[in-house]
């Protein structure tokens, strides 16, 4: 199954990676629930989160605590929040969201239009606390 985020991990459509293994990839959106939003993707083109490998979804969870961590750093929340919906494509995913508001959870809040500008500095800054914390290895060139 090839989905929106199949063609953004293949490259054939442009995204801000900070993250990349072997299984598991992690790149801003391109609509923000909250600055620093993140999602966490398995490669493999899995539907439903529930239907992942073992494997696949111990991978996936420690991904999403580290970039937490990062994002905790960074950002200074309330608390980072969690969102696993896969309606909107069928492909798992693991929304990051450093909140101060329990309303930046809500998609009915989403920033639809964020500047470029801002994406590219929110995945740079993450990027930096990512390899400051040791995961340099994983964290890709813009």
């Amino acid at each position: 199954m090839t989905t929106i985020f199949t063609r953004i991990i293949e490259g054939e459509i442009p995204g801000r990676f900070v993250w990349r293994d072997e299984t598991t990839v992690a790149f801003l959106p391109v609509a923000l629930l909250a600055p620093g939003h993140t999602l966490v993707v398995p490669i493999d083109p899995v539907d439903h989160w529930i239907d992942l490998s073992p494997e696949a979804s111990a991978r996936l969870w420690w991904v999403a605590q580290t970039i937490s961590r990062g994002l905790d750093a960074l950002y200074r929340p309330v608390k980072v929040g969690v969102l696993v919906v896969g309606e909107e494509v069928p492909h798992a995913h693991v929304h990051l969201v450093p909140f101060t508001d329990v309303a930046q959870m809500s998609f009915a809040q989403v920033d639809s239009s964020p500047a470029s500008e801002d994406l590219d500095g929110q995945a740079d800054a993450l990027r930096v606390e990512l390899r400051a914390a040791g995961h340099g290895g994983f964290v890709p060139n813009p």
